[in-house]
Formats: structure tokens, C-alpha cells, sequence
């Protein structure tokens, strides 16, 4: 499975959750389906084990990305407007909420994983963008 992170986007501000995406690609020949993967997030450096990792939430019912399909990982809800505006579907590119209570890209240096039970589909390192002073 040919599962790659190509883009992790954080949000502007902790309310604006609809800002926050990871962008998923299939770069592999065949179909994948995400149904029932974890997405996770640990302190960048800390092992893919349970005890270091915080689980942002499971893909369910997931989504079926055909070879070169991208999906983007919102972490906000459609619904709730005081969390921004989520960007608009494109061809080769479908929107998934996660429906997440607080942004995960803030402030640390972290690792994102995806995995079906214990097997680990993806994973990438994520640095915050560098705040510019004033």
C-alpha cells in the first residue's frame, strides 16, 4: 500500500479547526481503503508505541482512494461555522471531517501516523511554521 502525507496545513488560530488538514495520497497502483485506520499524533522522536502516541481519531466508514486520489483530513466539523472555512472540494481531491475538539498543529514538533490496527500505513514529521516578530 502506497499510502504518503503530502501536506500537513495548521490552523491560524485554535478555534479555526476547518484550517487544519492533512492531505492523504494514494501513489500506489491499486485502491486503498481507509476504513477503520487510526490517525496519530506523538512528540517528533518518540516510538509508533501506544503509551507515546495521542489517537486524533479513526476513519469511519473511511474513504476508498483510487491510484493518484488525494483526500484531505480536516480536523473541524462542516456544520460549525466559528471553526472556519474548510476549502472547497476539486477533481482528484474530497474533503473528510475528523470533527476533532482542538488542533493538533500548533506547537510542537510531531510525528503523524496512520495505522489499521498495529501496521503502519504512513507517517510523517511535522515542524510549526516559525512565527515572524513584529
Amino acid at each position: 500500500m502506497s499510502l504518503v502525507f503530502q501536506e500537513l496545513h495548521p490552523a491560524s488560530s485554535p478555534s479555526t479547526l476547518n484550517e487544519e488538514w492533512f492531505v492523504l495520497e494514494n501513489t500506489g497502483p491499486g485502491q486503498v481503503n481507509t476504513a477503520g485506520c487510526t490517525l496519530t499524533v506523538s512528540r517528533k522522536g518518540h516510538p509508533k508505541g501506544q503509551k507515546s502516541s495521542r489517537i486524533l481519531g479513526t476513519l469511519d466508514p473511511g474513504v476508498v482512494l483510487k491510484a493518484g486520489e488525494r483526500v484531505r483530513l480536516i480536523c473541524g466539523s462542516p456544520a460549525k461555522k466559528d471553526q472556519g472555512q474548510p476549502p472547497a472540494e476539486a477533481e482528484g481531491m474530497r474533503n473528510y471531517h475528523l470533527f476533532l475538539r482542538e488542533p493538533s498543529l500548533l506547537k510542537d514538533e510531531l510525528t503523524v501516523r496512520l495505522l489499521l490496527k498495529q501496521h503502519l500505513f504512513c507517517s510523517i514529521d511535522y515542524t510549526p511554521p516559525v512565527q515572524k516578530a513584529e
